[in-house]
């Protein structure tokens, strides 16, 4: 066991050891922290698995510290140095832009398996300062840039591990300091793979040919990808290259929250127990609650949770006209979900100006009001560092047995946003929220009808995957009820000063 090791549980110790094994096999001395030169072979592939609380994330971590301390750069996808092209490489990487931000927001330079294939070139001038920030260089002096944007730029990398993020932080658009776009053409030496449950087969074999070392960390108990019958990518691999984690070492290891996830892995337990075990709980902790209509003041900030997209549109529909919505136009303070950037290949410098600010796929975003141009809007981004952005937007919110969505802001492209009050458990996967709203009578539903995935009844998947969404308070909500708002959508706890940010279309 390594002296870093020490620190861990016994299954974490043991695959420390195993990980940092196979580094040493390619050159990578974790223990010695030095390099030797790689070698060449067929590809490792190992696979970390655990439940929620097990400790993945803190010993991903660990390794990426340790790694960086043996001399392997860390490459993010969003800056890559051509001073260190001989230096070997680690990737942190995961298959959504929001699991990405995860890892970004606990200070692991993450981003997506996209991102790796296709990096930014960068201007010479704003390249310094994106050596600066990850350490190969002095801070740079750069006309047009105060003291204090270089300080919110190197305060924002500390934090997210993003060149973009910094340098938007700076007050910077893409557009100044993205050039262009390359295809990687050349392969990297280590990639760690977070939230692999959600990885499929083609997305797997794309990597195995940039990587010669690939290490999976997932959840054997999430929902496996929609489109890979044949389960999660990790289940293939010989038992030997998995390696389980089995205790639960979360600090708030105490929560009831975590104690009903693991609790589903009881092959006896039925919905109605499971059912009875919340109802329980809640009576002895405030944490969960027995919830007998869903909390519409609680919907405008985190998204009531359901399995069925019917469910989906109705709950929105009824958060929608408790507020007295109207119907050709979006109210402020309603909720959004990012579904993704509408933009053709030469206008990449525009979606890095979006990404950059945190306008990322799955990103939750409020609505502020119509922009000063036709087809634009004034949006909050939660969680971003500079959230008040204006954008071309297309905002679709479907209606019950309406093929067509309604669309009250269409641009010809930008950003596309379905609306946020309730989100499907799949879309769910890779994000969290403090309080999450569980619609009960959607789990019942996929119990009832006896539908299994990867050997698990469906109901106990989409139930972990639900519950686990819950950072401090979980409301398992069991009737068909809407509560009446306790007043008007709330947009004055999102006062900000607006980022200099516009997204436009061009044909």
């Amino acid at each position: 066991m390594t002296e870093t090791a020490l620190q861990f549980s016994e299954d974490q110790a043991e695959a420390y050891d195993r990980i940092a094994e196979a580094m040493r096999s390619m050159g990578i001395d974790l223990l010695q922290s030095s390099l030797t030169p790689a070698t060449e072979g067929k590809t490792r592939v190992l696979a970390v698995l655990g439940k929620a609380g097990s400790g993945k994330t803190m010993l991903l971590s660990h390794l990426v510290k340790d790694m960086q301390a043996a001399g392997v750069e860390v490459v993010s996808g969003d800056y890559e140095s051509k001073k260190r092209r001989d230096k070997r490489s680690l990737a942190v990487l995961a298959p959504t832009n929001k699991a990405a931000f995860v890892l970004r927001m606990r200070g692991v330079p993450a981003t997506t398996i996209h991102r790796i294939l296709y990096t930014p070139v960068y201007d010479p001038e704003y390249e310094r300062i994106a050596e600066w920030l990850t350490g190969q260089g002095e801070k740079p002096e750069i006309e047009g840039l105060t003291e204090q944007a270089l300080d919110r730029a190197w305060a924002f990398f500390q934090a997210q591990k993003s060149v973009p993020g910094a340098l938007a932080a700076a007050g910077l658009r893409g557009s100044d300091f993205i050039t262009g776009w390359k295809r990687r053409d050349e392969p990297l030496d280590v990639g760690f793979i977070d939230e692999s449950s959600m990885l499929d087969e083609r997305q797997f074999d794309d990597l195995k040919e940039i990587f010669p070392t690939l290490v999976l960390f997932g959840d054997p108990a999430q929902l496996a990808p929609v489109n890979a019958p044949g389960g999660m990518v990790f289940e293939s691999l010989p038992a030997p290259a998995r390696l389980s984690l089995q205790r639960v070492h979360r600090q708030d290891a105490d929560s009831p929250i975590l104690d009903l996830a693991h609790a589903l892995a009881d092959p006896a337990l039925t919905f109605e127990q499971f059912e009875t075990m919340v109802q329980h709980t809640a009576r002895r902790d405030s944490r969960v609650v027995w919830a007998e209509r869903v909390e519409v003041d609680l919907m405008a900030r985190s998204p009531v949770l359901v399995w069925r997209n019917a469910t989906r549109i109705r709950l929105i529909q009824a958060f929608r006209h408790v507020h007295g919505a109207p119907e050709d136009a979006l109210l402020p303070g309603e909720p959004l979900i990012c579904d993704g950037i509408e933009l053709p290949l030469k206008h990449r410098k525009k979606r890095i100006d979006l990404e950059a600010r945190g306008l990322i796929k799955g990103a939750q975003v409020v609505y502020l009001g119509p922009g000063r141009k036709p087809g634009f809007s004034r949006l909050h981004v939660i969680g971003a560092e500079d959230p008040q952005v204006s954008a071309a937007s297309i905002v679709k919110i479907e209606k019950p047995d309406e093929e067509e969505p309604f669309i009250p802001f269409a641009a010809n492209m930008g950003a596309a946003f379905l609306h946020g009050a309730a989100v499907t458990i799949h879309k769910a996967q890779g994000s969290q929220w403090e309080n999450v709203q569980v619609f009960a009578p959607d789990l019942y539903a996929a119990a009832r009808m006896g539908r299994s995935e990867a050997g698990q009844p469906l109901w106990k998947r989409l139930a972990y995957v639900a519950i686990t969404r819950a950072s401090e308070r979980l409301f398992w909500v069991v009737r068909n009820r809407l509560s009446k708002p306790s007043g008007a959508l709330p947009v004055d706890d999102l006062r900000a000063p607006p980022a200099p940010l516009t997204l436009e279309g061009e044909e």
